[in-house]
């Protein structure tokens, strides 16, 4: 009971007191004589008491020129029954109604309350640190970019921004459903939603609320709703034109028996008006009008996509949309990037190899200085392994050119670092390296200096990610990368990867894209999996785009379709698992209620099904309906 609303208590009380007075009525004419006239006002009183909400609402959505709902058919078939002397059968109907509305409300109440809980990561309050050094409670809305922040043990992270003082560990579970935590120190950056679960933090804020991760996460979640899968659109046009035609047909089986048995002799009438009168049809039409009803689909099949994108938010995957969720679903081919996907991302300079005379120091100097302006992963692993401090205003003249490298002028010098197409751009004959992995190509003047060997290993988890999806059903798995030839080779015979493409420009991944969504079967998707940044043309071309390692990407979360909250590459097999999932109970759900309708209404048809078994056919079917979409929410075996 502590569990109901208001509105769902009151109808309760409604739903015994009815079933109270109804059973005394039956009971009544036991005792002592009751006169005939005597039956519709003490059947009226228990039938107004469950119905008069639905009586009002029928009138009501008449008269705004909606007819055609589940309040207009129960109030007609209810009314109906009281006119052919049915007066029991009508009241018994709607209290089954009601009473399957109740569970219904429930029902989509509790699936609703599990995703506003899932969903509430949004702090309340703020602790803002003043000019004296005193806290001040106050509205994460109203705390200014700059301002800093105090973050106590057990409290959730406000606002995005840097440590700037303190060490804890971080629980990012709501955001990435990773129990592991994550350890933070002075110079890290912290972004909202997550727990503090061990030391203070001092926390500098670095965006406004608005533009807060935990902010972003939840206006994706509500409004992924207004992005309807097909099948979505479908139910609600099926809808639309199903109900008007049951009241078609109803009214014609109560009309056209009714007028044959009129205007027909006894000897012309066909052999199923045998024994039949208007009152008989009319009852059969009654049935028809409550089983034609689609609430079970209605209700059912958006239930079912909002506890699948909920149940995958479990898991730290936001998906924007239902049909993104369906598209998913219908994947048969998965295209990933190489760097940050499904390697670590984390270049590490493994070997030096001077040539004309250049000493390794002065290789690697002349290369991390070149790349000094570069915020590329392998500049950053440049920069790294030289380890001294880097004066910027040795450098001019910078220019980063996409897929090939970087140019720059180092101490009045023309440096170039880059890879083989620089070194042929500029008409340097270059050394090949027989190791695998990244190669710099380093020129000083023009003149071949030597090159670089910098390796990217596979994150761990990928090794089991084409075999997870695989069995999750994707049948082609495709890499494309600008790395070399040898190094694209290494990751995806490592990784059991299908199909790859190497040294591949930007402009080059979309053209491999496009071949492959020529060759796709039809009605199958392609995905393509990238970071979110620098594949946001791919992202946007494929079928479906799914950015990885987006925790506080920006970018990443603008630019996919579907965004997993951590660097796990599993995480895809996990959301496609969940993405068929909620595709086999919508359709369990379709077939289900058209089928269980269908047989009832030739049933109804043949006057073998009475009221009750069309009420099931409603109320029973849409409730059944809506606990198998529950199921949608239950992830845990996809979470491990």
């Amino acid at each position: 009971m502590n569990n109901l609303t208001r509105k769902q208590r009151k109808m309760l009380y409604r739903i015994l007191a009815a079933a109270a007075l109804l059973a005394a009525v039956k009971l009544l004419p036991h005792l002592f004589p009751v006169p005939v006239w005597m039956a519709v006002p003490l059947f009226l009183a228990p039938y107004l008491i469950i119905g008069w909400d639905v009586l009002w609402k029928a009138v009501r959505n008449i008269l705004n020129g909606q007819v055609f709902d589940e309040n207009f058919l129960m109030a007609l078939a209810t009314v109906g029954a009281f006119a052919t002397g049915e007066y029991a059968e009508a009241v018994f109907v709607m209290l089954f109604y009601q009473t399957g509305e109740l569970f219904q409300d429930y029902a989509v109440g509790k699936s609703r309350q599990s995703i506003a809980a899932l969903m509430d990561i949004r702090p309340d309050t703020a602790n803002l640190e003043l000019e004296d050094g005193s806290l001040e409670e106050v509205d994460p809305e109203d705390v200014e970019v700059g301002s800093v922040v105090v973050v106590r043990p057990g409290e959730r992270v406000p606002l995005d921004g840097e440590v700037l003082e303190g060490v804890s560990a971080l629980d990012t579970a709501a955001l990435t459903g990773e129990s592991l935590p994550r350890d933070v120190g002075p110079g890290d950056a912290v972004i909202s939603g997550c727990v503090n679960q061990s030391g203070l933090l001092r926390v500098k804020v670095t965006k406004p609320c608005e533009e807060s991760t935990v902010s972003k996460i939840l206006d994706l979640v509500e409004n992924a709703g207004e992005k309807k899968a097909a099948s979505e659109n479908f139910i609600t046009r099926f809808a639309r034109y199903y109900t008007p035609c049951v009241v078609i047909a109803a009214t014609a089986l109560f009309l056209l028996p009714t007028i044959a048995l009129a205007l027909l002799p006894a000897s012309a009438q066909p052999a199923f008006l045998a024994g039949t009168d208007w009152t008989g049809w009319l009852h059969r039409a009654l049935i028809f009008l409550v089983i034609s009803c689609p609430c079970a689909l209605v209700i059912s099949v958006p239930l079912s996509f909002f506890g699948g994108i909920g149940g995958a938010s479990k898991c730290g995957i936001l998906v924007k949309g239902s049909n993104y969720l369906e598209t998913l679903a219908r994947t048969e081919t998965v295209v990933f990037d190489k760097t940050g996907t499904l390697t670590q991302g984390s270049f590490t300079v493994t070997a030096l190899h001077p040539a004309g005379g250049v000493t390794e120091d002065a290789l690697l100097e002349a290369a991390a200085l070149a790349e000094s302006w570069s915020s590329h992963p392998i500049s950053v692993s440049l920069r790294k392994a030289w380890g001294k401090d880097l004066d910027p205003s040795r450098v001019t003249d910078v220019e980063e050119i996409a897929g090939h490298g970087v140019t720059a002028t180092v101490d009045g010098k023309a440096v170039s670092a880059g890879n083989s197409r620089l070194m042929e751009r500029e008409g340097v004959q270059w050394e090949p390296c027989e190791l695998l992995g990244t190669i710099v190509h380093v020129t000083v003047e023009g003149q071949y200096a030597g090159h670089i060997l910098i390796s990217d290993l596979p994150k761990p988890e990928a090794k089991t990610l084409v075999e997870g999806l695989k069995a999750a059903g994707v049948k082609r798995a495709v890499m494309l990368t600008g790395d070399a030839e040898a190094a694209a080779k290494a990751v995806a015979q490592e990784l059991g990867i299908d199909e790859y493409h190497a040294q591949l420009l930007p402009a080059d991944k979309v053209e491999q894209v496009e071949s492959l969504l020529a060759k796709k079967s039809p009605g199958a998707a392609l995905a393509f999996v990238g970071d979110g940044i620098n594949d946001a043309p791919v992202l946007t071309r494929a079928d479906i785009g799914i950015a990885m390692g987006a925790l506080g990407s920006d970018a990443a979360i603008e630019a996919a379709d579907i965004v997993l909250m951590d660097d796990n590459p599993a995480k895809i097999a996990t959301a496609m698992r969940i993405s068929r999932k909620t595709l086999r109970i919508v359709k369990q759900n379709i077939w289900f209620a058209l089928g269980v309708k269908g047989a009832v209404l030739l049933l109804g048809a043949f006057g073998v099904a009475t009221m009750w078994e069309a009420v099931f056919a409603d109320v029973g079917v849409a409730f059944i309906a809506i606990l198998n979409a529950m199921r949608c929410l239950h992830v845990e075996a996809f979470k491990k």
